[in-house]
């Protein structure tokens, strides 16, 4: 097994989608408290002179009680309802909002994920010696030494700030209600500023020290590099046999167009090459072929419609290596190509009436290195 200091290598691209594919992605706890608070804060600070105001009005209400109201229990329960209500609405509210800040907060910080990977069932995770050596890990003493710090930090501001307030916030109770629920929200509108402050500067910090430790931890070895290689590209064996498969089902279905064809070529039972030329084509074209079996086929299908079946065996092994169906032949075989049409085309001229027989089939010069055979005897000589 690969220790973590052979993973050494970035996360290719296939393993960064991999991972946003099983629901991981760089998130910041420290960016989703500040969208929370400050999307409370944003609600206070909008909505704190009607509150204060309906808390004001509630409190002078609830509590004047009269002869009448003391003698009607159920306008007591109505206004218990009344306030009820309104705490839930309001609460229900606060909650939608500060749950969509966070949301926006964890899609800003890693992009959009949805995946069911992060909550299925996962047996491997309670193994205590894993679980042990993640406590110690890098990023976990990272983590608890930015939290230890951060703690620090909001206890001595939360000090300051409580101690140059104390004196003034022991002398609300003898202020009358109204003032005093005022300056009560004043004092928290302050602390809820500079506890944004606090939070917004570790923010600052945490998200791009997840995002450095989400590509570590996905950081990978020269071998796991090798073996993404492979499977992106394939095993070259196996994709030697589809590509055979794939010429194998190519042949097999462009026998149909055999009887099309102006000639086929043949060595003489092996390889079947069935070409084309018409106006207009830059070069004759080969439009099926095939070997053994196939070859037959197209044999007896040209026979069937009156096509001409030429013997030439290096011709037809240089086509057949080097031509692609439906594709105009390659430029070294235009003149032995050239010559055995003409002779086709001689040879269907008599075949009407309109000229003399022509000779033996032509032998046309075919490159050496287009022969797959003599390509493959010359290289099994000795040097």
């Amino acid at each position: 097994m690969e220790s973590s200091q052979d993973r050494n290598l970035p996360a290719t691209e296939r393993k960064l989608q991999k991972a946003r594919t099983d629901g991981q992605a760089a998130r910041s706890r420290d960016l989703s408290h500040l969208a929370i608070l400050g999307a409370g804060a944003m609600v206070l600070l909008i909505f704190a002179p009607q509150l204060i105001e309906h808390l004001r009005l509630d409190m002078a209400r609830q509590l004047a009680f009269d002869a009448n109201t003391m003698k009607s229990p159920v306008s007591m329960i109505a206004r218990l309802q009344t306030m009820a209500g309104t705490g839930l609405i309001a609460s229900a509210f606060f909650a939608i909002l500060t749950g969509g800040a966070a949301l926006l907060s964890a899609i800003a910080a890693g992009g959009w994920v949805f995946s069911a990977k992060p909550i299925t069932p996962d047996f491997s995770r309670l193994n205590p010696l894993k679980g042990a050596a993640n406590l110690f890990s890098k990023q976990q003493m990272a983590n608890v030494a930015k939290m230890v710090l951060m703690t620090g930090i909001l206890a001595a501001v939360a000090w300051k700030y409580l101690g140059s307030s104390i004196d003034d916030m022991a002398t609300l109770v003898l202020q009358p209600s109204t003032s005093a629920i005022s300056h009560v929200a004043d004092w928290m509108t302050e602390g809820m500023a500079l506890l944004l402050l606090v939070v917004f500067l570790a923010a600052l910090v945490d998200v791009p020290l997840q995002s450095v430790f989400f590509r570590q931890r996905l950081k990978m070895s020269h071998q796991e590099v090798k073996q993404e290689h492979k499977e992106s590209d394939g095993n070259p064996e196996i994709k030697g046999r589809i590509r055979q498969r794939q010429r194998e089902i190519a042949d097999r279905a462009s026998v149909a167009a055999v009887p099309k064809a102006d000639f086929v070529v043949m060595n003489p039972t092996h390889y079947a090459v069935a070409l084309k030329y018409e106006e207009g084509m830059a070069a004759p074209q080969v439009i099926a072929k095939g070997t053994d079996l196939i070859a037959m086929r197209i044999r007896d299908l040209a026979k069937t419609h009156a096509v001409p079946v030429l013997q030439s065996p290096m011709l037809a092994r240089a086509l057949y290596a080097n031509a692609d169906l439906d594709r105009p032949i390659p430029a070294q075989l235009y003149t032995a190509v050239a010559q055995v049409l003409a002779y086709v085309y001689r040879l269907k001229a008599a075949l009407r009436g309109e000229g003399p027989m022509p000779g033996e089939v032509p032998e046309p010069f075919v490159p050496p290195e287009l022969d797959p055979l003599t390509r493959a005897n010359h290289q099994g000589e000795p040097a």
